[in-house]
């Protein structure tokens, strides 16, 4: 286990939205480069940076045409190596995204694949066995390649499925078992590229879709034979670089598959969502919702399994968002959000921010969709920084960005947010600041549940010798008190009478000792 994961804050970036140094309308590496200070200053000292490989960019580059190629409208490979080498000598790590589980059609393995003569890819990618054999349970292309046969694809049309094999076969006539050698070779064409990045300096990735390797595969058996066995390969020559997987199983990720992180990620009546994001009938009945009408029951009841059985291997990795799902802002009021990044900062675990939520950017609904991006798209736009032109990302003129920036006349900025006392960025700088002081609010010592009941409101728990309260009721809520130690962080006011801790509304008190 790398020992920097201990005390890692990872900050999200999606580059072509992060910084235009070149004033081109699209945001790229050098960009990334010139906010290493602003990112050191926060307080992150981890990066996850979204594909910046060679792509036709139908969804974002997660569709990848080139592995080892720098998509030019970002940079060149030069820029990624004095990226690392910069954010190196900072004290921040970076990890890169890898996409396993398919490529773009414009792929070379693809087009390889894709021809009816046999080749070194013919089974790099799954097809069927003539054009016409295409069984409805799958998401097949049909007749639209020289070879006879439809191909599999992960979601999009133009994301071609590549072949790791099948755990349970259905289709004998195409389908192949997940230990062939056609399986075996794909696994050395992902390792090879991660060895090639790894090599170069980067410090490990997050895995998009990491369960959906092998096919049939319920109980991702061997999907997680796959991943510990990778494992296996970063533990001999790579011991240092971490994986974070897209997954939320940890016991199947961490576990089973060796992932060092697992995202805690927002499913709809999950335990995340029912912290976070729990709509009902449009109503947020979430627990940090202002309708306080949520409670802990369902995140309770999946993270008082998961944490005690994964924490000896890795780390359950809350997120205050990602480029996949509605900024935070679409859900919750700023004091909420600002309750929110308390209960992250403050969990074991290893937490992520998005660029952009430090300074509560806003959900941006009526947005055309770019880049198969669509309801996502409105989480994707320019990062905020200044009052200038647009809003300090770019200098290109606003037909050219590649979405608009908010042009509310309140849009919150790095600007406007830096310095002002009760800020969301000044707030989390402040809780990231704690934790990386303190070993206990790290993973210095283990989640002890002190108070959650259905219905009050009140959320207590100890991580070592710091209790964290909080309150998301707009009442004042009263505690009892064991010790009356030192109040190291509060969002709002608060009473000690004696051995009783009194809260007011939308709070949050840290007590040390």
């Amino acid at each position: 286990m790398p020992k920097w994961l201990e005390n890692a804050v990872f900050y999200e970036i999606y580059p072509q939205s992060y910084y235009d140094s070149n004033g081109d309308g699209i945001g790229d590496l050098q960009g990334i480069i010139e906010k290493l200070p602003y990112i050191k200053e926060l307080g992150c000292n981890a990066l996850w940076i979204n594909p910046i490989y060679d792509s036709p960019f139908m969804d974002a580059g997660y569709d990848v045409r080139d592995h080892k190629k720098v998509a030019p409208r970002y940079g060149t490979l030069d820029d990624v190596k004095e990226l690392l080498s910069t954010a190196h000598d900072m004290g921040i790590k970076v990890l890169f995204d890898l996409v396993p589980g398919h490529t773009s059609d414009q792929n070379e393995w693809f087009l390889q694949s894709k021809k009816a003569e046999k080749n070194d890819y013919t089974d790099t990618y799954i097809f069927t066995k003539s054009v016409w054999d295409a069984p409805p349970q799958y998401r097949l292309m049909c007749g639209i390649c020289e070879r006879d046969g439809n191909y599999l694809v992960n979601y999009f049309s133009s994301q071609p499925a590549l072949n790791y094999g099948f755990y349970d076969i259905t289709h004998p006539a195409w389908q192949m078992p997940s230990d062939c050698d056609a399986a075996k070779n794909t696994v050395e064409l992902i390792k090879d590229i991660m060895r090639y990045w790894m090599d170069l300096g980067v410090d490990g990735f997050r895995v998009d879709m990491a369960d959906s390797l092998v096919k049939n595969d319920d109980e991702k058996i061997a999907t997680s034979k796959i991943w510990a066995g990778i494992r296996e390969m970063m533990d001999k020559d790579y011991p240092e670089c971490a994986l974070v997987s897209e997954w939320c199983n940890p016991q199947r990720s961490i576990n089973d598959g060796g992932f060092h992180m697992d995202f805690y990620l927002d499913h709809y009546g999950n335990g995340y969502s029912t912290l976070f994001r729990y709509l009902v009938d449009g109503e947020n009945k979430s627990f940090f919702s202002d309708s306080a009408k949520g409670d802990l029951s369902t995140f309770l009841s999946e993270y008082n399994v998961n944490y005690p059985a994964t924490k000896d291997n890795g780390y359950i990795c809350f997120m205050t968002n990602n480029h996949d799902m509605p900024r935070a802002t679409f859900y919750m009021s700023e004091e909420m959000i600002k309750l929110s990044h308390t209960f992250m900062m403050t969990m074991p675990g290893v937490p992520f921010v998005y660029y952009g939520d430090e300074i509560g950017m806003r959900y941006q609904t009526d947005l055309v969709s770019k880049e198969g991006g669509f309801s996502r798209t409105g989480s994707r736009t320019p990062m905020q920084w200044d009052s200038s032109k647009n809003l300090g990302f770019s200098t290109a003129d606003e037909s050219k960005l590649y979405l608009p920036v908010d042009k509310s006349d309140d849009a919150p900025t790095v600007e406007n947010n830096i310095g002002r006392k009760g800020s969301i960025y000044e707030n989390l700088k402040t809780l990231i600041a704690l934790r990386h002081e303190y070993e206990d609010l790290r993973n210095g010592s283990d989640f002890e549940l002190v108070h959650a009941e259905k219905g009050d409101n009140l959320f207590i728990y100890k991580r070592g010798e710091f209790t964290v309260y909080f309150n998301v009721s707009k009442e004042k809520k009263e505690v009892k008190l064991k010790n009356v130690g030192e109040i190291v962080f509060m969002l709002g006011d608060y009473e000690i009478n004696g051995e009783t801790l009194i809260l007011d509304g939308r709070n949050a008190v840290i007590i040390k000792g």
